[in-house]
């Protein structure tokens, strides 16, 4: 397993970016994207020899990350890249993880399945076994 991306809350996926571009140097790698399950807008942000980083603004108020947006946002996920989902989840299991939300494709990683699980200390980890992002912005 390897980290592919940190997943940010935003109250705003606009100002997000901008405070990413001018405070951090980042650049702006994907359009947005809206994860209709997940109930939220997202957008990937990129830097050369740094981490990927994932901005989540939530859709509505039946987005299950509104609440966290509203007390400020703030880091919601660390992405592991895996070699097999399934498996990982399995093993992940073993050490004490717990399934939080099982395999579906995510519209974020042009519909290849994601999937979520909760670690000690209530850290939230992603699952993915693709290279793949959508709509990367090509230059």
């Amino acid at each position: 397993m390897n980290i592919d991306h940190l997943g940010l809350v935003v109250k705003s996926i606009t100002k997000g970016i901008k405070q990413w571009v001018d405070c951090f140097g980042y650049s702006q790698m994907t359009e947005e994207t809206i994860n209709v399950k997940q109930k939220v807008k997202v957008v990937f942000m990129e830097k050369p020899e740094s981490l990927t980083i994932k901005l989540l603004e939530p859709l509505n108020e039946d987005s299950p990350i509104y609440a966290f947006a509203r007390r400020g946002g703030g880091l919601h996920h660390i992405c592991f890249k895996v070699g097999n989902l399934k498996a990982e989840i399995s093993q992940l299991k073993t050490t004490g993880l717990h399934l939080i939300s099982p395999p579906a494709p995510g519209e974020a990683f042009e519909n290849n399945d994601i999937a979520f699980m909760l670690a000690k200390n209530n850290l939230n980890i992603e699952l993915i076994d693709t290279e793949k992002k959508a709509n990367i912005i090509k230059e």
